[in-house]
């Protein structure tokens, strides 16, 4: 009976520590615990991940916004005037300057060639009986000095074409210059973009190279006009040594023949 008596107690031990557990009673589990603990540590490092990209996040905001500042008021600091480009005036007293004033206010070429040719003196050829009469020197002395003529010619039509070409665009150019200045100093949010600044850098710096384009042009027709310069001097100055040289072989010529004359005429003379 004792032995009965002991075992059931010991069942309903059991059951009442079952139920205990069954209907609110707690349990420690190592493994849960564990796991509790470090999603919690992950949860604290999310949230120190999380302040840092916040203050990150505000820092470059508050730069954005302190970026898209602008200076107020920037036509009135800022705007200047500048020359206007003039185009040249002339009387036409003989009527052969119109055509000139037209071609190098314009860049067209036929009112180019045209006004050259009325405003110049025309150089006149040579008939084939006056060049087959002159000696090879006096020949390539005539013919590098109407080179020289002829090459003046083409040189001053073609800067000419330069600065017409330049005169008869610079409307549009100052048109687009006037509208890159009233985009770089206008207040409105749309045109002070980053992409907006951009293109208008983009802008300038196209027009930027389209002028030094233009300034190649004038100084390539200003060493063109040197080189011709040059020509012509150097053929003044070789045409002086070419006639020196020429004048001391017709002078050693000229003593020579006046020495064996005269030798001649010692030898043969007899008194009468």
């Amino acid at each position: 009976m004792k032995r009965k008596l002991l075992l059931i107690l010991l069942v309903m031990g059991l059951c009442v520590g079952t139920a205990s557990a069954q209907f609110g009673g707690i349990v420690y589990d190592p493994t849960n615990y564990s796991n509790a603990l470090l999603r919690y540590y992950q949860l604290q490092q999310h949230l120190l991940q999380l302040q840092k990209s916040y203050a990150q996040i505000t820092n470059q905001l508050n730069l954005a916004l302190q970026m898209a500042q602008f200076v107020k008021n920037m036509p009135a600091r800022y705007r200047a005037v500048f020359s206007q480009w003039r185009n040249v005036t002339s009387l036409n007293t003989f009527g052969n300057t119109g055509s000139w004033i037209s071609g190098i206010n314009s860049g067209l070429l036929p009112n180019i060639n045209t006004g050259y040719q009325r405003s110049t003196t025309q150089l006149l050829p040579y008939s084939p009986d006056h060049l087959s009469g002159m000696d090879p020197f006096e020949l390539e002395r005539v013919q590098s000095q109407y080179a020289s003529v002829q090459l003046v010619d083409g040189a001053n039509i073609n800067a000419m074409a330069t600065i017409g070409s330049i005169r008869g665009s610079v409307q549009d150019i100052q048109t687009q210059i006037g509208n890159l200045e009233q985009d770089s100093f206008s207040s409105d949010s749309g045109l002070n973009t980053e992409v907006s600044v951009l293109n208008k850098i983009n802008a300038a710096g196209v027009l930027t190279l389209r002028t030094l384009q233009d300034s190649n042009k004038l100084l390539a027709s200003l060493l063109e006009q040197q080189t011709i310069l040059a020509k012509q001097q150097r053929e003044s100055t070789t045409n002086s040594i070419n006639a020196d040289i020429q004048r001391q072989a017709s002078l050693a010529a000229n003593m020579t023949q006046v020495t064996g004359t005269l030798t001649n005429s010692l030898q043969n003379f007899r008194m009468p």
